[in-house]
């Protein structure tokens, strides 16, 4: 007489090799996390434009002209959002560099790319931060 055969389970080396795996995504995300912050933070920090923009004293008077020459037109002669959104309190949302990287980079379309010699963007950062 043959003995009923002891059943082997697989679940249980399955689950920790999921497990497994699944820490080490997350270990691989945080450290690509890390290195984009080691890497990235600096660099818009370290960027030319952005810097020399930031040591220039802006006049709110000609940034609110570049801003209506420029601006008005998607966010509205009194900034109050049309096709872009409604810049009163964006110095609350956005620090300088911040702005600074969105008029540039155009990054959220349909907004263009736009960079300004540094004393207009100082200027218009000046007429942003007095839309309250």
């Amino acid at each position: 007489m043959t003995s009923p055969a002891t059943p082997t389970t697989t679940a249980a080396p399955t689950a920790n090799r999921r497990g497994l795996i699944s820490a080490l995504l997350l270990v691989a995300a945080v450290c690509v996390a890390v290195v984009a912050l080691v890497v990235l933070l600096p660099a818009a920090r370290s960027d030319p434009y952005t810097r020399s923009t930031l040591q220039l004293s802006g006049s709110g008077e000609r940034g609110e002209q570049l801003f209506l020459i420029n601006c008005a037109g998607c966010h509205g002669i009194a900034a109050q959002g049309l096709v872009g959104p409604n810049l009163h309190g964006v110095h609350n949302r956005k620090n300088n560099r911040q702005l600074i990287q969105q008029v540039v980079s155009g990054r959220t379309p349909p907004m263009p790319r736009f960079q300004p010699e540094p004393q207009a963007m100082a200027d218009l950062l000046t007429y942003l931060n007095t839309l309250t």
